[in-house]
């Protein structure tokens, strides 16, 4: 069976991309990897994924990021429009939740290891 192809937007320091590659590779998927501080997201590829994904558009954003915090996000995205999110989160990869997965399947943002074995590998929590 030919395995899927995903990109894994990623940033070589983070330890919890790090994590996810090796899970990954112990899964033997195969993947691609993108840095997302070079290549940040495009408002576009955001919009797409984020309505691919079925999540709110807030787990998008990397919370616990200082960029974040510099931003004073948590206090201006509630009263941000959802265009006006996306924009923001083009600026910058370092506001994007990291790692994010983009499969044929689904998206995936942060690593959790349960959510992953099921959109990756079709499994449910035993």
């Amino acid at each position: 069976m030919e395995k899927k192809k995903i990109t894994v937007l990623c940033y070589q320091k983070c330890t919890t991309c790090k994590k996810a590659l090796k899970w990954l590779d112990d899964q033997e998927i195969a993947y691609e990897t993108r840095e997302i501080k070079e290549k940040n997201p495009t408002k576009e590829e955001l919009k797409k994924w984020y309505q691919k994904s079925g999540l709110p558009l807030k787990r998008f954003f990397n919370t616990s990021g200082n960029l974040y915090k510099e931003l004073s996000l948590k206090d201006k995205l509630p009263h941000m429009t959802e265009e006006e999110q996306l924009e923001l989160l083009a600026t910058d990869g370092m506001l994007v939740k990291r790692p994010l997965v983009v499969a044929e399947n689904g998206v995936l943002t942060g690593f959790k290891e349960n959510e992953w074995k099921k959109t990756l590998l079709g499994e449910e929590d035993i």
